[in-house]
This record gives C-alpha cells, sequence and structure tokens, in this order.
C-alpha cells in the first residue's frame, strides 16, 4: 500500500482531482472550437475562406515563397511518404499531441503547467483568427495542383458530414499544427534526457511544417501565423507565472528526479 501511495504521488503530486480538472480545461477548449466550427455554415463565411486562401498564394508569389505545390508534388512522388505524412498529419493532433501532454503531466510535472497556460493562450488566439479570417486549406484548390493526400490514404473525403461535424473546414490560420509542435517540441527537447529524444523534439515543429505542406492542409503562411501564435503564448505564459511562479513556472526539473 505504501508502495502504491508513493507512486501515486510521485506520478499524480496534485492528486486525481486535479487530473480532471486539467481534462475538464482542454474540454471546454475544445468545445469553443465546436462553437466556431458552427460558424463555418454561415452565408459568406465560405466564399470569404476561399478569397482568404487566394489572398495568402498572392502574397506568397509576390514574395516568391509560394512553393507548396512543389513540395506536395514531390512527397506524392513516392506513395510511402506520402501516406506517412497524412499519417503524421492525422496523429499529430491527437496521439502525438495528447501523448506529449499525458507525458509532461506525469513526469515533469513543474513543467504541465506553463504549458498547459501556452495551450489555453493559444487555443483562443486560434478562435479569434478562425472568426476573424477563415481560411480554406490549399487541398480544396486544386486548380493549384494541390490534392487532398489525407483523404487518398482514408478515403474519407473532406464534404463527409460525419468529418464537418467535427472538424471546421476553414479553420487555417493559424495553423494549430505548427503552433501545437511548437508548444511540445521546444519544451520537450529542453526536459528529456535522452540525446536521441532531445533531437527528435527539437526537430519534431520543422517535420510537422512539412507534413501540412505535403498534403495540402496548410500554406507556409499558415504554419507561420501558427508559429506566432507558439510564441505570442509563451509570452503570455512566462507573464501568467509571475502571478503563481511555484505553480505556474516552466522548469526542467523532473517530477521523478
Amino acid at each position: 500500500m505504501q508502495r502504491v501511495r508513493a507512486l501515486q504521488t510521485r506520478l499524480l503530486p496534485h492528486g486525481p482531482l486535479d487530473v480532471v480538472r486539467q481534462v475538464l480545461l482542454f474540454f471546454v477548449a475544445y468545445n469553443g472550437y465546436r462553437l466556431v466550427r458552427g460558424m463555418a455554415d454561415e452565408p459568406g463565411v465560405t466564399a470569404a475562406a476561399f478569397e482568404h486562401a487566394r489572398n495568402l498564394i498572392g502574397v506568397e508569389r509576390s514574395l516568391h515563397v509560394f512553393v507548396e505545390p512543389d513540395v506536395q508534388a514531390w512527397a506524392a512522388g513516392t506513395h510511402f511518404l506520402a501516406d506517412v505524412a497524412s499519417w503524421l498529419y492525422i496523429n499529430a493532433q491527437t496521439s502525438v499531441t495528447v501523448g506529449a501532454l499525458a507525458f509532461l503531466y506525469l513526469f515533469h510535472n513543474r513543467s504541465f503547467y506553463f504549458v498547459r497556460n501556452m495551450f489555453m493562450v493559444a487555443m483562443g488566439i486560434a478562435l479569434i483568427g478562425y472568426l476573424v479570417y477563415p481560411t480554406a486549406p490549399p487541398r480544396f484548390l486544386p486548380e493549384w495542383g494541390f490534392q487532398d493526400s489525407v483523404s487518398n490514404l482514408t478515403g474519407v473525403t473532406h464534404d463527409n458530414t460525419t468529418v464537418n461535424a467535427l472538424f471546421n473546414p476553414y479553420a487555417a490560420v493559424p495553423s494549430m499544427h505548427s503552433c501545437f509542435a511548437l508548444m511540445i517540441g521546444i519544451p520537450l527537447a529542453r526536459l528529456v534526457k535522452n540525446p536521441l529524444g532531445k533531437v527528435f523534439w527539437a526537430i519534431y515543429p520543422l517535420l510537422v511544417v512539412f507534413v501540412i505542406v505535403a498534403t495540402a492542409n496548410h500554406f507556409l503562411a499558415d504554419a507561420f501565423l501558427g508559429g506566432c501564435t507558439a510564441a505570442v503564448s509563451a509570452f503570455a505564459a512566462t507573464w501568467l507565472a509571475r502571478a503563481r511562479p511555484a505553480a505556474w513556472a516552466f522548469s526542467p526539473q523532473s517530477v521523478t528526479a
């Protein structure tokens, strides 16, 4: 019994109720996303989303950085690479992100709350972005040579009613794939002890940027704005940590140390 209590104290230093509290916070944030998803069907939103996407293409072409069609064509040249990119796109926001947050909570609990605060701020910024600047993803613009790699892998098209009930089809700006990748990649690169783990998490954000472009789910501009969202969220989490430094400050010390 003492060993069980010691293990619980080590893994759940704030008790089971704190786990429930964190899950509820993310649940509320997700339902805020679902609320914005419902607004995607309002008249005029679809037209604006496609106009904004074409505007982004215009900006990137003027800056000579519109390379997304070439990147996807190169990835599609090898079906294996295209399938791997599509699989990573599906799992980056689910398995990888949730798993990384769980790992932080269990083994680096002192740093979890800083990362959690980053996520809360980032989700709030994203909801504003989706409302103010709805943007169609590249895969909706086949006239530019894009194809839906994820649909090709799963067989589920973007007009599927079940999929559209869960995901906002015009939530491209900012890219939360790139934002989340930075918000878990950088902290984990600092926290994990294994050298290979440090390298993996350090390059993980770059891998995700490649994945979102190769699958035609985001423009480079979306990824850049996702990075800006992560930077603002990190600044906000640092500012919030001043109010409760013992609880919310980022700490490299592991709870298992």
